[in-house]
Parts: C-alpha cells; sequence; structure tokens
C-alpha cells in the first residue's frame, strides 16, 4: 500500500501494476481469479530457505528478495484461477540493469522446476547468444551447488549446462535463440532474457507455441530498454502498457516497469529510484552517481545511460558531438607542416551525387601528442546550388573557400578523387587508405594499380566500433587537431550513433540528419592508424617478467 499512498515514489507503470493487484483483490472473484497468500509465501520463502547470493557483498547470505522482488514475486505465483492453476501465462518485466532481474529469475527458475507441480517441467532461460542465456542459468546452477537440500533433489551437469531432478524427469537448461536445437521443445516455463536485443519475434513465437500442451505454463520476459524501435519487446511493452491503462483486458498477462516519467529530470537522484527498485542494495548509489557524471560530459554516453541505467527507451538519433567541445581542435596547423608525417587514409564515397571524402591521420610522435586531419570533400558540381537552397548550407561558400571540391557534372568524378589521394602520397608519409568497398571497387583498383596500400574496410560494428570510440576520446580530450574545418565541423554535427546490444556503436547514416561522409573516412583512417600501432606496440616474445 506504500506505493498507492505515496510513501514510495514510483513511476506511473509502477503504480498502475500495484493497482491493479488490489483492485483484483476487490474483485478478481467475479472473473474466477483467486489470490493465494500459501502459494504466494511458499515461493517467496523458498530464496531465503534455500538459496543464498553467489556473487558481490551478499555472497553467502542467505537469499531475501527486496520488497519490490516479494511483491511481485507474490503477485505472479499468488494469483490463482477457480482450478488452482496459475493465472499469469505470459508476462513482461522491465528494469534498468543491476537491479538483481538475473539472480531473481534464476531463483524463480529453480522454484518451478522443484515447486511447480507440473510433470515433467522443463524450464528454460533463454537470450539471443548463449553466453546471454547463462546469465540467468550460471546463478542457478551456483545456487544448487551451495545447497544442501536443493543439491539432494537436484543435479548439476556442468559440461552440459543443465540442471535435472535426479530422476531426471525435470529440467531447467538455457537456450539460445541462434540454437539449432529448437525443434521439440515442451517447455513449462520460458524465462526470455534482454528481450530487447531480440531483432525478430521467431523465440517468443517457439517457445509460445510450445508451450500448447503445458498445465500452466510461464512465458516470461526480462529486458531493460533498448534501441530498437519495432520488434517483438517493444510490441509486448505497448501491450502491457495498455492492460495497466485499462486499454486492453487480459487476466493472464502479468507485468510491471520501472522507469522515468515523461519531464522527469534525469539528473536528480530522486528520479533515479522510480527505474532502480534495487537501488541501495543490489545497485549502489556510488555507481549510479559515477554513471551519471560520465553520462553529462560525454554526449555519446547518455543514451546509453538513459537505457541501461534509468530503463528509457531511446531513439538513437541523438546528437554524437557537443559542438562547442569539437571546436576545442581548431587551433590552426598548416598542411605543410605534416609533410613527411606518417599518417593513414580513409575513403568513404557514398553517394555518388552527394559528397565523398578523403581524410588522412596522424598520429601522435615524440614531443607532439596530439592527432591531426587533413580532409578531402568532394561534391558534383551541378548539385551545388541545389544543396544550397534546399538545405541552407553554404557550399558555394565552401567551394570558394577551397574547403569543399566541385568535380565537374552531377556525379562524383572518382578521377579527381584519385588525383588528390596520389598527391598525398607525395606530401606525406602514406603507409595504408582504408575504403569501404561498396561502389568503390574501380578506384579501389585503380588505386592498387597506382602502388597505394588499399585496405577494405566495411562498414560495420566490427570495423568502426573502436575507432569511433578513438575519435570520441580524441575530440574529448582536446588532441584531435581538424583547424576547424567548416564542411568538417557541420557534418560532425550531423553524426548520430548506432549501437548494439554489446556497448559497440558507429555512425549511422540511415539516422543522421544530414551528410557524415567526413567523419566516416575519418574514422576509417583512425581504424588503420590504431590497427597499425597495435601491431608495433605487439611483443611476440617469451612470457619472461623480468
Amino acid at each position: 500500500m506504500a506505493v498507492l499512498t505515496g510513501k514510495i515514489v514510483v513511476c506511473e507503470y509502477t503504480y498502475l501494476a500495484v493497482w491493479r493487484h488490489y483492485q483484483d483483490l476487490k474483485d478478481g472473484a467475479k472473473r474466477g481469479l483467486v489470490f493465494s497468500p500459501p502459494h504466494a509465501a511458499h515461493c517467496i520463502e523458498f530464496f531465503p530457505r534455500y538459496l543464498e547470493h553467489v556473487e558481490g557483498p551478499l555472497g553467502g547470505q542467505p537469499f531475501v528478495l527486496d520488497p519490490w522482488q516479494q511483491f511481485f514475486t507474490a503477485v505472479l505465483v499468488g494469483w490463482r484461477n477457480a482450478d488452482g492453476t496459475r493465472r499469469f501465462r505470459t508476462g513482461y518485466i522491465e528494469v534498468a540493469r543491476k537491479n538483481g532481474k538475473s539472480t531473481w529469475m534464476a531463483g524463480l527458475g529453480l522454484y518451478f522446476v522443484r515447486f511447480d507441480r507440473e510433470p515433467g517441467a522443463n524450464v528454460h532461460s533463454v537470450a539471443t547468444k548463449q553466453e546471454q542465456a547463462l546469465e540467468i542459468y550460471e546463478p542457478a546452477a551456483l545456487m544448487v551447488k551451495k545447497s544442501k537440500a536443493l543439491s539432494a533433489v537436484l543435479k548439476v551437469f556442468d559440461s552440459r549446462k543443465k540442471i535435472t531432478s535426479i530422476d531426471g524427469a525435470c529440467r531447467f537448461e538455457p537456450l539460445a535463440s541462434d540454437s539449432d536445437t529448437l525443434d521439440g521443445l515442451n517447455p513449462s516455463v520460458a524465462l526470455i532474457d534482454e528481450l530487447h536485443a531480440h531483432k525478430t519475434r521467431g523465440i517468443w513465437d517457439v517457445m509460445r507455441s510450445a508451450m500448447g500442451a503445458r498445465r500452466h505454463p510461464l512465458l516470461l520476459a526480462i529486458t531493460t530498454a533498448g534501441f530498437i524501435p519495432y520488434g517483438i519487446c517493444t510490441e509486448q511493452r505497448k501491450y502491457l502498457v495498455q492492460i495497466l491503462q485499462g486499454e486492453a483486458i487480459n487476466d493472464s498477462y502479468f507485468g510491471v516497469i520501472f522507469t522515468l516519467d515523461e519531464g522527469d529530470d534525469w539528473r536528480k537522484e530522486a528520479n533515479w529510484r522510480k527505474a532502480n527498485p534495487a537501488l541501495g542494495s543490489a545497485k549502489s548509489l556510488a555507481y549510479m552517481r559515477s554513471e551519471a557524471r560520465s553520462a553529462a560530459e560525454v554526449p555519446s554516453q547518455l543514451n546509453n545511460f538513459l537505457t541501461k541505467e534509468l530503463n528509457v527507451w531511446c531513439n538513437q538519433a541523438q546528437a554524437w558531438f557537443d559542438i562547442f567541445v569539437w571546436d576545442k581542435g581548431n587551433k590552426p596547423f598548416t598542411p605543410e607542416s605534416l609533410h613527411g608525417r606518417e599518417c593513414y587514409g580513409g575513403l568513404d564515397l557514398a553517394d555518388t551525387t552527394d559528397l565523398a571524402a578523403f581524410e588522412l591521420v596522424f598520429p601522435p610522435v615524440e614531443g607532439d601528442p596530439d592527432w591531426y586531419l587533413l580532409s578531402w570533400i568532394f561534391c558534383p558540381a551541378e548539385n551545388i546550388d541545389l544543396r544550397a537552397k534546399r538545405d541552407k548550407v553554404l557550399y558555394p561558400a565552401w567551394v570558394k573557400s577551397g574547403h569543399l571540391i566541385a568535380t565537374p557534372g552531377n556525379v562524383t568524378d572518382y578521377e579527381r578523387i584519385r588525383e588528390e589521394v596520389l598527391k598525398a602520397r607525395g606530401l606525406y608519409d602514406m603507409r595504408e587508405v582504408g575504403i569501404d568497398p561498396w561502389n568503390a571497387t574501380h578506384l579501389t583498383n585503380q588505386l592498387l594499380e597506382d602502388g597505394v596500400n588499399m585496405v577494405k574496410v566495411p562498414q560495420n560494428f566490427g570495423n568502426l566500433s573502436a575507432p569511433s570510440k578513438r575519435l570520441e576520446e580524441l575530440v574529448l580530450s582536446k588532441r584531435l587537431r581538424h583547424g576547424g574545418h567548416p564542411v568538417l565541423r557541420w557534418c560532425a554535427g550531423n553524426v548520430t550513433l548506432l549501437r548494439d546490444s554489446n556497448g559497440n556503436y558507429r555512425p549511422n547514416k540511415g539516422k543522421s540528419t544530414e551528410r557524415i561522409d567526413p567523419v566516416v573516412g575519418g574514422i576509417i583512417a583512425i581504424g588503420r592508424a590504431i590497427a597499425h600501432i597495435a601491431e608495433e606496440n605487439y611483443y611476440d616474445g617469451s612470457l619472461d617478467l623480468l
């Protein structure tokens, strides 16, 4: 009741989830629903009686659920149909990371294996990859090993990643959506971890259909917010919100969302608890403060902080660079001062009707810790006036100042780009040039014939994430010298990021507001530079530590 009276501050969706429970206590019987305190208490008491924490500062202590976990465990397990089966068959739990959701689910998985009264209970922790599926399974396996009582009735098979009852009839296994063993499943409970990372609804539909023969199955998604705007996760979230707000009715669907309310200031610590019910227990306030400082200081980290630490869904269309920080690299230098210096190139040809870029990156040398970036940016001459009128971009002025190279016709003249690359090779110690192979075969072959060391660099996370992070680091530390190139500056202000669930990111051409090709070319060049630096620093010798 503390939530409903306002004693405990929560977001709207959490409030509605609690309110739903109390409303059902009043009128659920009319719909054949009964809340069973003994069933709820049995599950809650299972945790400290049989389980202990397996990591962190509470490691080795009895696993006492936090009050918020106790409440929603009671709701999930305690509500029953008239025939005694569990009310809830499908569920969705959304909470910021590090709130103990994986260990909570691990304990629930063990409970459902042992006490669900489902003949031949099959519990699966499910994720996109096996490693993620283990996030729930492995704590469960450790908890069994540390419990004499559970070890007497459950057996852990480490090599096969399986927990079974002694007679082998019931089991708890991790399962990846990319597995080739999805056929023939008969799950009684499926705990789908990090649903936001699932790009398709395949595993959801497979598990749902496979449960058809079970007495009271449970398909439960546990996730944090993410960046994929459309998919099974946002579909289920939307549906739960409709249920909580009374726009849809489904007595078999369970769920709760811990997040910020619209308009909440993410900087205010008082709001953090809305998304972090375990703040102060499983999740430390010191950690949150540290992450918040990083988000405030590093623009690219803000979306990650909002999604992972405050459980706020984010559109990736957010500017990468604070342009005022970018401008800290404006200190002038002359290209002549870099003559003969080691450098690495990046070519991004993009659309033949728009900008193309050739970028040279010069790593630090003794006595000069800065990185330097030289830009050659090209645009078809016939498109310049049109672009200027349509987008109010200073293309003609940039051409006049020499910062934009106009090539004849209405498509980029790759021969002119080739000329500039060869001219640069004669002036600088150009070790190699990275190039996105899309639409670049002919120019690549020409430059190879010219004796330029060309390297194909497809625009994916594997190739662009590390150099993107290095570029960000250089900009923030004011160690990137770009001389205030106006076209490059405009492009830097256009860049938004594409992220994956592993913390990788790279420029997102599809979502960026305007052209970003010179920045991508610079990232390709930085990637080649750091690859060579890594090779030069590698020592393939003995293990002698002296």
